[in-house]
């Protein structure tokens, strides 16, 4: 990620050092005050590749929601850099506070919204159909894997140190939402889908402030963009995980990477 953001936005590179403190690529394992500023310096690094196709609508996954919304023209790439910053040391220390993780539950949709239930964890990402990422305290996060099996469930606990997208960030929201108000939001140039609410943004600030304790509704974002007309999608950020989510919810789609 490091290269390509050398290579295509070294200004955000800079600019995301002095704001950490350090070159957030080589701190990505710390923790996510220095993840989510990476990754929102990839995803806009990946767009600089496709500003000459034009595309007809944006949305992001999560913290892609800041690239998105940059990407789009609704606000200036550095104020975006400085929400991510901002949202990403907030989250951290939310995190480390609650003590809570994630689990990727994989399989049928009912049962995994049933062992959510019995074992009182919120669902955190609505990623496919089959499937949804929980979030909650460590000790029913790890009964709800002992017990997927019986269910019918594959559990894949998540490398992140946090309950993200439950009330274990509601301490973030605040800071957040006063980060917000600080940045000058424009019409965007390309209308972009919100993947808390999949629907368009009407109000930046108060949605993506709502969204650090809302679940990412993604499998209904994707929905809502073919839709719209959509019928292929290009992912700009590290990694290919949004590719493979759109060709799970829509296996007639075209997908593919920046």
């Amino acid at each position: 990620m490091r290269e390509t953001v050398a290579d295509a936005r070294p200004d955000l590179l800079a600019l995301a050092a002095e704001l950490v403190g350090s070159d957030p690529f080589e701190r990505v394992a710390d923790g996510t005050r220095f993840a989510q500023p990476a990754i929102y310096c990839a995803a806009l690094a990946g767009w600089e590749r496709l500003r000459a196709r034009d595309p007809d609508w944006m949305a992001g996954h999560s913290l892609g929601e800041l690239a998105a919304l940059a990407a789009a023209g609704a606000m200036d790439d550095a104020e975006g850099l400085r929400l991510a910053a901002r949202r990403g040391a907030l989250s951290q220390d939310a995190a480390e506070r609650g003590g809570g993780g994630m689990l990727a539950l994989i399989g049928e949709r009912e049962s995994a919204l049933e062992l959510a239930e019995k074992h009182e964890l919120t669902v955190a990402n609505d990623n496919a159909p089959e499937q949804l990422v929980v979030a909650g305290p460590a000790d029913a996060l790890d009964a709800a894997r002992r017990s997927a099996r019986s269910a019918g469930l594959r559990a894949l606990r998540l490398p992140v140190a946090g309950a993200f997208h439950s009330q274990e960030m509601e301490s973030a929201v605040a800071g957040f939402r006063e980060a917000l108000a600080e940045v000058e939001f424009r019409e965007p140039r390309i209308p972009v889908v919100s993947c808390a609410t999949a629907r368009e943004f009407i109000s930046p600030r108060s949605e993506l402030a709502d969204a650090l304790v809302r679940p990412v509704r993604w499998r209904q974002t994707v929905r809502a963009l073919r839709e719209r007309g959509v019928e292929s999608f290009v992912e700009t950020g590290p990694g290919d995980v949004l590719t493979k989510l759109v060709k799970r919810n829509l296996e007639a789609a075209v997908a593919s990477h920046a």
